[in-house]
């Protein structure tokens, strides 16, 4: 079963998160490699969607948000686009748009910034939006401060939180066609929350960058944590081998809704919307070409058929939808 493991060290203003994404990321591969229009992801997408998966787990896990927590990687290489969306109660999907060949083994520049375009982008839209509220999101590019290309996620994230937060932040993230996993090291604020959710940084917590001893044992510690070990260890082993010689105060593992689960927010009401956003004319261009129009999520594979009646009433009564039928696959 998918975890989530929160911890603390005494008397240090460190925090940790570590995940395990096993049913949840394998029903994600399982769903793409059965869908016809996508088939299954080459290797190196695989593995670096996989850590985008555990990446936005962590993220959503260290944050107290009432929304989904959306994490994209745009490219200018073979991947045009990567997403990653996670719900409060930790339903999550994702799925990544190749255009091009992926060469085996593609580093991360090669399949998302091949020209010094890509960008990563965190957005977190809030369930119950207040008027004019608009959701936050924070844009980086895939570029390090002396503009090298950066070949590793955690580091594009690392990166990102440093700028967005101020707060020195490692990760160490894995992926395999079983697991995508996760650590974070994190240095908690001097005072106050950080500005994911748009409030404001404190001088104090700029100060400390790069300064603090503890964090900086801490997260020299986590770096030795090899792939390997991260995809075949379990959590009490893994932390156990890392942090013997601290004092770990670890949360109780989340359960109910709080485990990590597969879930795609598709309807037939949402697609429905999307052709009424085509216009008429174009609907129907598409209904006389083709006889009807078949829409797949690129999420979680199902297909949504509306025939020549289905989109007459979209249009005739907005707002009255057509409801499910036995055309939805």
């Amino acid at each position: 079963m998918s975890e989530i493991h929160k911890f603390i060290f005494d008397g240090v203003p460190v925090r940790g998160v570590l995940v395990r994404l096993s049913d949840a990321w394998t029903e994600i591969l399982q769903r793409r490699a059965a869908s016809s229009a996508g088939g299954s992801y080459p290797l190196p997408v695989q593995n670096m969607l996989g850590e985008m998966v555990a990446a936005a787990t962590l993220m959503q896990s260290s944050i107290k948000f009432n929304g989904s927590l959306i994490l994209q990687v745009l490219g200018d290489g073979p991947v045009k686009l990567a997403v990653v969306e996670v719900q409060p109660d930790f339903g999550l999907r994702a799925t990544a748009t190749v255009t091009g060949e992926v060469a085996p083994g593609a580093s991360l520049s090669q399949m998302v910034n091949v020209s010094n375009h890509g960008k990563c982008a965190i957005t977190l839209d809030p369930q119950t939006r207040l008027p004019g509220q608009q959701p936050y999101q924070g844009v980086v590019s895939l570029l390090g401060d002396a503009h090298e290309k950066l070949e590793k996620f955690s580091d594009v994230l690392a990166h990102y939180m440093l700028q967005s937060e101020q707060l020195d932040t490692t990760l160490v993230l894995a992926a395999n066609d079983k697991m995508a996993t996760g650590l974070l090291i994190q240095r908690l604020p001097m005072a106050g929350v950080g500005n994911l959710a748009g409030s404001s940084v404190n001088q104090a917590n700029e100060d400390e960058i790069g300064t603090n001893e503890h964090y900086k044992r801490i997260a020299l510690l986590a770096s030795t944590l090899k792939r390997e070990e991260l995809l075949e260890l379990d959590a009490d082993t893994i932390l156990r081998r890392l942090f013997w010689e601290e004092k770990l105060l670890r949360f109780a593992p989340s359960a109910g809704d709080g485990v990590p689960h597969f879930s795609c927010t598709c309807s037939r009401e949402r697609v429905s919307r999307m052709i009424l956003g085509l216009g008429a004319q174009e609907a129907h261009s598409i209904i006389d070409e083709r006889g009807d129009i078949e829409v797949g999520c690129e999420f979680c594979g199902l297909q949504y058929r509306f025939d020549p009646i289905d989109v007459d009433r979209i249009f005739r009564v907005p707002g009255d939808l057509p409801p499910a039928s036995d055309t939805v696959q």
